[in-house]
């Protein structure tokens, strides 16, 4: 709602050749209470004025000798930002009202002048004015909350599930439940887990323990985005990543084995910089899964099956500093990699499994890099 003070707070300017008029006009605003007026005889002034003062109204004279009315909104028009013109002109020709309006003018008032209109007509400008203003404040708001909601949805959900939420208008209802429920028949999911982390924990501050924590899992962050896999949860010290969601790759498997080894690398560099003596402990499996977000609060982009409890015991049957994997993993990697066969191991609340060492990229040494020369991992 406008408020009565907020419109004699508006920044006027009044545009006229002729002394008496602006003097005239000066006398009847300032008697109705309006306390910030401005005024000039020289039409040429009126643009460089209203770019440094934005006035919420200008009363323009249309006929002045040199440059005219018309020519005054052409140029303000260059200049107006909000695509608003706050013109209110003065004529005293009638066929000159419905041109000014169709210039861009918002209303006009007749000479010799009526005072009564001239201040109805000024207060109705303001008030549409001042509603502009606040309409525009209010959408520019909603713009800038509307993006940091889609950087937040960004930041939580895949890309491509995030996208497919924007688009359905329920996700804000009550009633809201299951959205996306999607099949796959073959991912590579990778867990890893900070050896002994409990124990560390126990020795050092809780902000110690998240400054490491965060630390290590934006390394880690940077490697999924690097490699191509999709960062799923992290649950106390440990990481969960999968390839081939939510866009399918056929070589979802390579992917994984290069971010294992990645990490394995970029662990090596965290304890070499912060003294520390962490390790991790990872591992792999392949399998079909069903990825997506359930439930109606606190949106999850999370991951179920057969092969996401396997991968689970890949890491929590393995052995510090290694990466195991399963064998549907190394038949997916070809010799693109060196493995070493573990053998068969005992796998709780499963059949016994054989199991492989991932050691390096072919070619390569365990803790030689082996990733692109162009590239730098932190």
């Amino acid at each position: 709602m406008i408020n009565a003070s907020d419109l004699l707070k508006a920044k006027l300017l009044i545009v006229d050749d002729q002394a008496a008029n602006v003097l005239l006009l000066e006398r009847l605003l300032r008697s109705a209470g309006y306390v910030s007026i401005t005024s000039t005889q020289n039409p040429h002034e009126v643009c460089d004025l209203h770019r440094k003062n934005h006035y919420d109204l200008i009363l323009l004279d249309l006929h002045m000798p040199d440059l005219n009315g018309f020519q005054v909104m052409e140029g303000l028009k260059a200049i107006e930002t909000e695509g608003y013109l706050p013109v209110l002109v003065i004529t005293a020709q009638p066929d000159e009202k419905l041109r000014a309006l169709k210039a861009g003018a918002k209303d006009f008032v007749s000479k010799p002048f009526d005072l009564a209109e001239v201040l109805v007509r000024v207060q109705n400008l303001l008030e549409v004015r001042l509603l502009h203003s606040e309409t525009k404040k209010l959408y520019d708001q909603v713009i800038a909350e509307q993006k940091v909601s889609e950087r937040l949805l960004h930041n939580v959900l895949p890309q491509a599930i995030a996208e497919r939420l924007k688009g359905r208008p329920e996700v804000m209802a009550d009633n809201f439940s299951a959205i996306i429920a999607d099949t796959y028949p073959d991912v590579t999911v990778l867990f890893a887990d900070i050896v002994g982390f409990t124990k560390f924990s126990e020795g050092v501050s809780a902000a110690v323990l998240i400054n490491v924590l965060n630390d290590i899992f934006i390394r880690f962050d940077t490697i999924a985005d690097h490699r191509g896999l999709e960062k799923i949860k992290t649950i106390g010290d440990s990481y969960m990543a999968a390839a081939g969601l939510p866009v399918p790759t056929a070589n979802h498997a390579e992917r994984a084995a290069h971010m294992a080894l990645d990490m394995l690398e970029v662990m090596e560099r965290f304890n070499e910089q912060s003294h520390y003596q962490l390790d991790i402990r990872i591992g792999m499996s392949t399998g079909a899964a069903v990825a997506g977000v359930i439930g109606k609060r606190k949106f999850l982009y999370d991951l179920w099956g057969d092969v996401v409890n396997t991968a689970s015991r890949m890491e929590s049957h393995g052995v510090a500093g290694r990466i195991q994997i399963t064998d549907s993993t190394r038949l997916q990697l070809g010799q693109s990699f060196l493995l070493e066969k573990r053998g068969v191991i005992e796998i709780k609340g499963k059949e016994d499994m054989a199991t492989w060492f991932l050691n390096s990229r072919h070619g390569t040494l365990p803790g030689q890099p082996g990733t692109n020369a162009n590239t730098r991992l932190i």
